[in-house]
């Protein structure tokens, strides 16, 4: 027998050592059978959505099957997922029914995004796509031939669950994160449930492990629920799931242990009314859980419900094809027959298949019947895909004057205490709109004096429960990003600080989710939404106690490998009202000022992903508030107090040094202070860059200085030395492109570090005051006779200096007490 052969269909388990007495903690519903009429319309809505979902992934022609299917009917690449289809499209007609019966608002969150002719077809029967695509896909036998034939092709629907899908918050490309974002979203919506289907290869993934704790995270005073439902069909791709393979007893002590009261569905004979009494019973159970806490009496540490639902995979698909069994196997997961458009024995089976929904006792002309739409919600706006919170859910946060927490130039301040006391007001004045997300790392970059007036949510913790809490901390960087997500998604604004080098973590859900926002501007009936917000801190330049290990500024690269029409790399704020969209902004600013006028302008933007460094340990404040506002709008200035006078005027400085970034922006004016001191005839130009795309070739970016502005601040030909917070490359290739581009030299982070000094990680990393001091003398007088011939002797000096420097760290394990002196010039 071949390895990938199943020998029979939904195999069962073995059997696992644990006592039988486990058992007894599975819940067993009231059993009250569905009316008949309800069940006649829930079956015939599944019947219906199953044909046109099977429909969807073959036909081109011939799309209500009228007459026997021939080679031409069929597409000529046939795509997509069936296997989870029956599964999803089960859940969702009961959905429709626990809305109807209890006139909820629900959002069904599907973890197997590759489902999406499950949900494509629900939609279509309840009316949602006629209302989102108005004469593209109307409830009529046009709009569904256009929805069966334009599938996975271009100008169609997707294969995956995406922005374009009405009712849709998550798109599951990347699976893991389908949990997490259902919690953020109830998060602050005390009237909202989700249900949340994770199939059972999700379920395999670190991002779910970690998200079943959520409920730990949930205060059912001030939040909805979810309804998890793990969908064990017992394959993916070409295995069999963990899940699967785990029979009751393991299923109940693992789930129970997480915090949840289990139910089983898997009585394939009774699964309407089995399924039905599940979920009445959940519904039942969080409500209970909700009265309690807010009556003023919440249980502690309330066993949530969650259900278990075994369908087989492809169920009422096709069972063999040619001896290979396919319902309830792996063969099943995507395209059962795929030599239908070739092979004829394929051919009839698909007619078979499609012939056994009989669709023409369910479509009238290619219209639902009423007994198909009598299951579904008696108000169009609770239906799942209308829910508004979905599509149109922005709630604006009251606006707090930063200025108010501005702090004295020429002082040494940390960005982020200057901004946890912002932020702490921010929370006061919106306290059911805005949270934070932490990896347990709030204290630790200094961002504590948020908790001055919140405090953390953590409802197993007897010392944080139900106080209302702003700020969850979690040690995983998947639950946080998946909180921020569904938070965010439905209307809330959310922050996220960690460590620099462990937001690569989150790197692909950055991606996956900055292509839905991307999406969704695309899509004419979704509204704006807030802006999710990263701060980097715990930086490379500032790991003295941490080692290589915590060094690595790489999300920075993740966000500029968006292609430009779909990400805006900045590092300064842009207008409220700005008309550019589907942006994804990374800030760098130089001080505590401008780090709070960059944190103010990304919690009122709209459509973005923000991404702010920034130092904790205090550094130097080189503006003024308002200076900081200027400057941040602009996105890049000269800086006349650190250039030399001469250099100031049009095309006439030696030498251009730029930072971009706290600690390297600082060691740029060390440098030009140096610079100063040893050879004053060097005329020095210092420039902060804080929008990084203004660098990149007009063409590439609409935020891009012209070349004229671009030469008015660089000049046309001067020698240009970047300091520069993340990878060289990076910069390299945004300035690619630009005239001139070999008189520009880029220093950044070169992989160098360890357990060592601040001012030592500079020196490894050749971005010290030192290595540009030394560049600059090297390069910036040719065109200055008065210093040319002194440029040797004077790079000589430098370098005395360095291992003097070096000799210091190596005796006293410290940098020179005055190596961060807020620099002079006279």
């Amino acid at each position: 027998m071949s390895g990938k052969d199943i020998p029979i269909a939904n195999p069962p388990s073995l059997p696992s050592h644990l006592p039988d007495s486990v058992l007894e903690l599975a819940v067993q519903p009231k059993k009250q059978p569905i009316q008949d009429d309800a069940k006649r319309s829930l079956q015939s809505f599944q019947r219906a959505a199953e044909y046109i979902a099977a429909a969807m992934i073959f036909l081109r022609d011939n799309v209500l099957v009228d007459s026997e299917l021939k080679p031409e009917h069929l597409k000529p690449r046939l795509l997509g997922h069936w296997g989870t289809c029956p599964g999803l499209i089960l859940v969702w007609s009961h959905l429709n029914l626990l809305i109807r019966n209890h006139d909820l608002d629900m959002i069904y969150v599907v973890g197997p995004g590759h489902g999406a002719p499950a949900a494509l077809a629900a939609l279509w029967l309840e009316g949602s796509l006629e209302k989102f695509y108005p004469g593209q896909y109307d409830r009529n036998a046009e709009g569904l031939r256009n929805l069966i034939t334009r599938f996975s092709v271009p100008g169609g629907f997707p294969s995956h669950i995406n922005a374009e899908t009405p009712g849709s918050i998550h798109e599951g490309g990347e699976l893991g994160y389908a949990l997490s974002v259902s919690f953020g979203a109830v998060m602050d919506n005390p009237d909202l449930i989700v249900t949340c289907v994770v199939g059972d290869g999700e379920a395999e993934t670190g991002p779910t492990a970690t998200a079943w704790h959520a409920i730990k995270y949930l205060d059912p005073a001030e939040s909805g629920a979810v309804i998890p439902i793990l969908h064990a069909n017992g394959f993916k791709i070409s295995e069999r799931t963990i899940f699967g393979c785990m029979d009751d007893k393991e299923i109940l002590s693992l789930f129970s242990g997480y915090g949840y009261q289990v139910c089983i569905v898997e009585d394939m004979g009774n699964i309407d009314d089995e399924l039905q009494n599940a979920l009445e019973w959940a519904v039942a159970e969080i409500k209970k859980i909700q009265q309690a806490a807010r009556s003023g009496k919440p249980m502690e540490k309330p066993r949530w419900p969650m259900l278990v639902l075994r369908t087989p995979k492809g169920w009422t698909g096709p069972k063999e094809v040619e001896g290979k069994l396919i319902e309830g196997t792996f063969h099943a997961h995507q395209v059962p027959l795929p030599k239908a458009n070739s092979d004829p024995s394929q051919l009839k089976a698909l007619n078979d298949w499609l012939s056994s929904y009989k669709i023409s006792e369910l479509l009238d002309g290619g219209k639902p019947t009423k007994i198909v739409l009598d299951v579904l919600p008696r108000k169009e706006e609770k239906k799942l895909g209308q829910l508004k919170v979905t599509y149109d859910p922005y709630i604006s946060l009251k606006a707090v004057d930063w200025q108010q927490f501005g702090v004295d130039k020429g002082t040494d301040q940390s960005s982020m205490k200057t901004t946890g006391k912002f932020l702490d007001k921010v929370f006061q004045e919106n306290p059911k709109t805005i949270r934070l997300f932490s990896p347990d790392e709030l204290e630790s970059n200094k961002l504590d004096a948020v908790l001055d007036h919140t405090q953390r949510n953590f409802q197993w913790d007897q010392y944080s429960r139900a106080n209302g809490g702003r700020v969850i901390e979690v040690l995983s960087e998947h639950n946080c990003q998946g909180f921020m997500q569904g938070y965010t998604l439905t209307g809330r604004t959310a922050i996220f600080p960690s460590y620099e080098s462990f937001l690569g973590i989150v790197h692909t859900m950055m991606v996956q989710y900055s292509k839905f926002v991307k999406i969704a501007r695309e899509v004419k009936w979704r509204g704006d939404l807030p802006s999710i917000n990263y701060i980097e801190t715990s930086t490379w330049a500032r790991q003295e106690h941490n080692g290589f290990s915590h060094q690595n500024p790489s999300f920075i690269g993740a966000v500029l490998n968006i292609k430009p029409e779909a990400a805006r790399v900045s590092f300064t704020p842009l207008p409220v009202d700005s008309q550019i969209t589907d942006l994804t902004q990374v800030y760098l600013p130089p001080d505590a000022n401008c780090f709070l006028s960059t944190i103010h302008h990304c919690l009122q933007s709209r459509n973005k992903t923000n991404l702010a460094i920034g130092s904790k340990q205090p550094t130097a404040v080189y503006l003024s508030p308002s200076e900081a506002a200027e400057h941040c709008r602009r996105g890049a200035s000269v800086w006349p107090f650190a250039s030399s006078p001469e250099a100031l005027q049009p095309n006439q400085p030696d030498v251009v040094l730029v930072g971009i970034g706290v600690e390297v922006t600082f060691e740029t004016i060390k440098a030009a202070e140096l610079l100063r001191a040893l050879c004053p005839a060097l005329r020095v130009r210092v420039v902060n860059v804080t929008d990084l795309m203004i660098l990149a070739p007009e063409s590439r970016h609409p935020h891009a200085l012209s070349r004229a502005a671009f030469e008015d601040i660089f000049t046309p030909d001067r020698p240009v030395l970047f300091n520069y917070h993340g990878y060289a490359t990076e910069l390299q290739a945004l300035l690619f492109g630009r005239p001139r581009p070999d008189r520009m030299s880029v220093s950044g982070y070169r992989e160098e570090g360890s357990t060592t000094t601040p001012f030592d990680m500079m020196l490894v990393n050749s971005v010290s005051r030192f290595d540009l001091a030394r560049k600059a003398l090297q390069v910036g007088t040719d065109r200055n006779v008065k210093v040319k011939g002194q440029a040797d002797r004077l790079v000589g000096e430098v370098d005395r200096r360095v291992e003097e420097v070096k000799q210091f760290i190596v005796e006293h394990g410290k940098d020179p007490d005055d190596i961060y002196e807020l620099p002079k010039f006279d």
